[in-house]
């Protein structure tokens, strides 16, 4: 029997040590030092947000984050007004993060109100507005593809979302919202029925110098001889900038399946990163000639055969990365917005009428 109880308390000095080594005690906070307000941070849907799918009623999955510096106690969700989720139970009670899906969001303009109540009674709300739009139809004759960057990365035509690379994201832009570029990120969408015997690209563009050389827009097929670092320019084409001493030049490179032309227009497509200016840029290819547009003037042109488009089934937004690396021209920076591709290749004058149309 005595050997029993020296074990049982042996144990008893075991626990008690260990309790007093390695947990905290649990320090009550009264409400007095609960001195901040919840903060509510709104991740999806933002500011602005348009939303094209070709249904009439969605889903929609609203995500969202509260913190506080002592006990969140009551988190509600509003859509329109009317509550559509209450979160009263948290496993950090100081952390929240939640994703409430709600499945038949309408055509329309909507109001998105999250409220959140700490245990000392100190109430945050934060309220967004955004809306479901008609599914897009193409405005241009011609137009396949159309990427307004406004709050998210859907193409409008196709309804294609892409391949994400890094951590891309948005900022105020000549429409709404813009793409805004980050160091090793881009987009990538599939080409199909993108490639044609003419070909048009029009976007807005506000460039950052750093890094000083970058890829804009690359369609191009893969260099199986170099897969690490490619850099095949035998087809499709390439859009990048490179520093001009203070100033960024932008140039396009095309590939017709057996060599490839250059149109680089020297101080005429240089553009000046410390404006912070939106400039609109365009390229136009056809079976005999390519050009290159800022603000609707030729900066550079020539005679050009016709493009190959063999192998070159993907298109980076934003980076020369994956087909047109070794050169260096990696992410880009800077801010794109109102991105249209066409089957055809534009005039002047239709180019200047785009930017005129889409210009604040």
């Amino acid at each position: 029997m005595k050997k029993y109880k020296i074990w049982t308390l042996a144990l008893v000095w075991l626990v008690a040590g260990c309790n007093e080594s390695y947990i905290d005690d649990i320090v009550p906070v009264s409400p007095g030092e609960d001195t901040e307000p919840p903060e509510v941070i709104i991740n999806y849907p933002s500011e602005g947000t348009q939303i094209r799918v070709p249904e009439e009623v969605t889903p929609i999955d609203i995500s969202f984050e509260v913190t506080d510096d002592i006990e969140v106690e009551t988190i509600r969700v509003e859509l329109n007004g009317n509550e559509i989720e209450t979160f009263t139970d948290f496993l950090d009670f100081r952390r929240v993060i939640k994703t409430v899906r709600y499945d038949e969001l309408p055509n329309g303009q909507h109001e998105l109100t999250i409220t959140a109540t700490d245990a000392s009674g100190k109430t945050t709300t934060e309220t967004v507005n955004f809306e479901k739009v008609e599914p897009y139809t193409p405005v241009y004759e011609g137009e396949t593809f159309y990427l307004p960057f406004d709050g998210d990365f859907m193409e409008l035509v196709s309804t294609q979302n892409p391949e994400v690379s890094g951590n891309p994201g948005f900022a105020d832009g000549i429409l709404n919202r813009a793409y805004r570029g980050a160091s090793d990120a881009h987009l990538i969408y599939p080409t199909e029925g993108l490639l044609h015997d003419e070909f048009t690209a029009v976007f807005w563009y506000n460039v950052n110098g750093d890094p000083d050389r970058a890829g804009l827009l690359t369609i191009g097929p893969p260099d199986e001889d170099n897969p690490d670092n490619q850099n095949n320019r035998t087809g499709g084409f390439r859009l990048f900038r490179e520093a001009a001493g203070p100033m960024q030049r932008i140039k396009l490179n095309v590939g017709d399946g057996e060599a490839d032309s250059w149109f680089d227009g020297g101080e005429a497509a240089d553009v000046d990163p410390a404006t912070n200016e939106w400039v609109h840029v365009a390229i136009t290819i056809s079976q005999t000639q390519a050009a290159v547009y800022l603000n609707g003037e030729v900066v550079s042109q020539g005679d050009f055969s016709g493009v190959d488009w063999t192998g070159s089934d993907i298109m980076t937004i934003g980076s020369g990365a994956p087909r047109f690396t070794e050169w260096g021209h990696l992410g880009d920076a800077s801010l794109f917005d109102e991105l249209r591709l066409f089957n055809r290749s534009l005039d002047q004058t239709e180019i200047q009428a785009i930017m005129a149309t889409e210009m604040p």
